[in-house]
């Protein structure tokens, strides 16, 4: 009798794994494929009314009006995308994904290290590619993700990943592509719980920059030394130096992110991109100046001051493309899981007076160029990989963005995963 208890135990143990298993990764393109008669959206602001897109072993042939090309289709599987719409994979940049599971649940976190230098510490070994929230991501038609550290002053480096493979060495799509610095704060906020409702000046922050100063300028002593004693800190900061990398800056305030880029520039750290920015209008002259190029967190969000305009936010991307400043869209202050609302982000922005297509730039084209990736992905283009979603509907708008297709590297996608498997089990049951 103890030994069937303990066999069922086992049985239902095993059930509950299996069920609860990620899809798994498409096998690679098998066969050449076509997409019909779709309206193509190629991620550089042209529209394709009614398009011919096909893609042979994961990289894109043709991308064309119907009507102007012939092409010998009698080897393609061919797919009759009339009334669909046909995207670039979209691009979420600056996300946990992979390294947090549940946020309350210490033990499923594994985005930060213990120290405040740590540009050695890499999120890519650290990529969980079996964790419940990647399938959700391709649900609203993310397929590529840039794998941020977090905490610290130098936080680590980060790897950009495709969202469809069985480990994390299959999932890499860059690796270690940047470091990533959080500039300290002028000033805290108010601690309300206190009564207090002033901003706290920050007696450290002088303290706290001239440790950065230091720390590069110590890196490029290293760099300097005919043979320097092996230091795995300062060598993950040498590509920085040399440009190999990009230096991911993380900072709101204006006057933050005023001394950080003046005192970087100084240090002639040559490859900067601005992350947070939630106050960077007011600095915008000092970003074009440089030609610093902005990842904004999070437009769903109030403003920062009484006097600001309420819609400030949501309009923020198109001030700053109006101004020429390279602009993408990311999603990292709040629940992991509301980063798959990416492409509603954009439709908000599109709502605020940006083309729409410039919009759907700021989660395709704009953050490859941004990222280093825009030579493989991006947009629907010749040569490129076929990162390719076909939505029924529009896929900026949350009552339309349905994905009917997706491919990663040509790859067809599964787009069933728990989520699904629940609302059909609870809906077969509460129909009945």
């Amino acid at each position: 009798m103890k030994k069937l208890f303990y066999s069922y135990i086992i049985l239902m143990v095993c059930a509950v794994a299996v069920y609860a298993q990620v899809p798994a990764p498409a096998p690679a393109q098998s066969e050449p494929i076509a997409l019909m008669n779709g309206t193509a959206h190629l991620g550089n602001g042209e529209v394709i009314e009614n398009s011919i897109i096909t893609f042979r072993e994961g990289k894109i042939e043709t991308v064309a009006p119907a009507a102007n090309v012939r092409v010998d289709l009698t080897e393609y599987r061919q797919i009759d995308a009339e009334g669909k719409h046909i995207y670039p994979g979209l691009i979420n940049a600056m996300t946990n994904l992979g390294l947090e599971e549940i946020a309350a649940v210490r033990a499923t976190l594994d985005y930060s290290e213990t120290g405040s230098f740590k540009p050695h510490v890499r999120t890519a070994i650290a990529y969980n590619t079996d964790s419940e929230l990647i399938p959700t991501m391709k649900f609203t038609g993310i397929q590529i993700a840039q794998i941020a550290p977090r905490g610290g002053r130098i936080e680590g480096t980060s790897s950009v990943m495709q969202l469809d493979a069985w480990n994390w060495e299959d999932a890499l799509y860059k690796e270690d592509d940047g470091v990533h610095m959080n500039w300290p704060n002028r000033s805290f906020g108010p601690r309300w719980w206190l009564g207090e409702t002033k901003r706290r000046e920050n007696k450290k922050y002088d303290e706290q920059v001239e440790e950065l100063v230091k720390f590069i300028e110590d890196t490029k002593a290293y760099m300097e030394s005919p043979t320097p004693a092996k230091n795995l800190k300062l060598e993950a900061m040498v590509p920085v130096l040399t440009g190999e990398k990009q230096l991911y800056l993380f900072a709101n305030r204006p006057k933050q992110i005023l001394e950080a880029i003046q005192t970087l520039k100084r240090l002639e750290i040559p490859k900067l991109v601005l992350t947070g920015a939630e106050d960077v209008w007011y600095v915008k002259d000092l970003l074009k100046a440089h030609n610093v190029p902005v990842l904004l967190e999070n437009v769903h969000r109030v403003p920062n001051r009484p006097e600001e305009d309420i819609d400030l936010p949501y309009k923020l991307p198109r001030l700053l493309h109006e101004e020429g400043i390279l602009v993408g869209l990311t999603y990292s202050s709040g629940m992991l899981a509301n980063s798959r609302n990416l492409p509603f982000f954009a439709g908000t922005v599109a709502a605020h007076g940006l083309d729409k297509e410039e919009a759907l730039k700021l989660i395709t084209s704009n953050t490859a160029k941004i990222l280093g990736i825009d030579d493989r992905t991006g947009t629907l283009e010749e040569g490129k990989d076929a990162n390719i979603v076909v939505s029924d509907g529009d896929l900026l708008d949350m009552g339309s963005n349905q994905i009917a297709y997706s491919f990663i590297q040509g790859r067809e996608v599964e787009l069933e995963a728990l989520q699904q498997r629940l609302y059909e089990k609870f809906k077969a049951k509460y129909e009945d």
